[in-house]
């Protein structure tokens, strides 16, 4: 209603703002979408057996650290025998969850680690299995560029390259 109050012009609204009501929220939150300096970007994070065949996959957006990739992933799987991560893994809860569970963490230390924890330097050669894998991933054109906006659809796309790529090994 136009009045002395409210000034009407033309059908426009006075002044922009969000609804008064309590409706949900539209966007980017829960698609594994965040920012980074590039823009918007998506994180895999992945396990993977001696093989290299990709067996629990999940997503986060861009800017959350690994740690929490890995604190994800860890939760919703059987413990691995030998756990290999590079420095972003290197947390004193992820090695404790580890040693807890009776896995061997080799995870380097970071350099601003007070006390440096020993790792096996042989068996951490063998991080490239992970690395291959991720590669073989991104052969996909859809998985690099990720082309879908809900993670639902993306993370099916990773599972089935990632099947796709195990099968042709």
């Amino acid at each position: 209603m136009c009045g002395p109050a409210t000034a009407c012009h033309g059908g426009q609204h006075n002044g922009s703002r969000a609804p008064l009501g309590r409706r949900r929220k539209r966007g980017t939150q829960k698609q594994a979408i965040g920012r980074s300096r590039g823009g918007p970007t998506t994180k895999i994070h992945a396990l993977c057996d001696p093989l290299g065949r990709l067996y629990a996959l999940m997503l986060t957006g861009g800017q959350v650290h690994d740690i929490w990739g890995a604190r994800g992933l860890l939760a919703r799987v059987a413990t691995p025998t030998r756990f290999l991560g590079d420095k972003a893994y290197d947390a004193d809860d992820i090695r404790d969850y580890l040693t807890k569970d009776g896995s061997e963490a080799v995870i380097p230390s970071k350099a601003n680690r007070k006390e440096p924890r020993p790792h096996d330097p042989t068996a951490y050669k063998m991080r490239n299995i992970i690395e291959r894998s991720f590669n073989r991933l991104k052969d996909w054109r859809g998985i690099a560029t990720r082309y879908d906006k809900k993670a639902a659809n993306f993370l099916a796309g990773l599972c089935l390259a990632s099947a796709v790529t195990y099968w042709m090994q």
